[in-house]
């Protein structure tokens, strides 16, 4: 197949998208992802500190942990349809590589809303006047759900995003440069927070995968009003 082919393959659904609705579908795909990397940034504490640190460090920067909740919330409306927005673009043409990155990524980012709930705990203890050992041993006796959501997360958006991009490398419906820029984005994010506990890393590698979903918005804006 060629690129141009891959470039018009029909994506999912039958019915054809408005033009309303396709720009408000590629405005949604990379919305997401930068968000979470400006969150990451910002971010007062370092996944891998202890409870008390990461109490401490969300009571001394109270905004930054209220900026953190006010972008996951914007991630978690936006990553989901963003993302099944760019996986209908290979579809068709690679169904098994979107079909297990789908079945990865959308219920790791569902998972999001829980863990959202550490830093909502983070910022209503500080608001409260809790200290930041009271905050710690609530952060220290976790949900079984909340353990599950890591793990669903964290294993989940890493490999689903390698393997769409992957699928994208094979359809080439987008620019091969931002297909890889999507395969590595997300190993580089796990490089940058489990083992470097870089901030700036991370939103490079966040931005990696915004800016390759901003180019899967770029092809669905350029395909054929018919083909959806």
């Amino acid at each position: 197949m060629t690129a141009g082919t891959a470039r018009r393959s029909p994506a999912v659904g039958t019915a054809p998208l408005g033009k309303g609705s396709r720009w408000a579908l590629a405005l949604l795909m990379p919305i997401g992802p930068a968000a979470v990397g400006v969150l990451r940034y910002i971010l007062p504490y370092y996944n891998a500190d202890t409870a008390p640190d990461i109490a401490t460090a969300a009571t001394a920067h109270p905004g930054a942990q209220s900026a953190v909740l006010w972008l996951g919330y914007l991630a978690v409306l936006t990553l989901v349809p963003g993302f099944l927005a760019a996986a209908a673009l290979t579809r068709a043409t690679s169904p098994r590589l979107t079909l297990w990155s789908i079945g990865l990524v959308v219920p790791a980012y569902l998972s999001m809303g829980a863990l959202l709930a550490t830093d909502q705990l983070l910022w209503s203890g500080s608001q409260a006047g809790l200290s930041p050992e009271t905050v710690a041993s609530m952060l220290d006796t976790p949900h079984p759900t909340m353990l599950i959501s890591v793990g669903i997360f964290v294993l989940g958006h890493v490999i689903g995003t390698v393997l769409l991009g992957v699928a994208f490398l094979r359809t080439r419906c987008i620019p091969v440069w931002a297909a890889w820029a999507i395969v590595v984005s997300q190993p580089l994010h796990f490089v940058a927070t489990v083992i470097l506990g870089s901030p700036t890393l991370d939103l490079i590698a966040w931005s990696a995968t915004a800016v390759g979903m901003a180019m899967a918005a770029r092809a669905l804006l350029q395909e054929a009003p018919g083909q959806h």
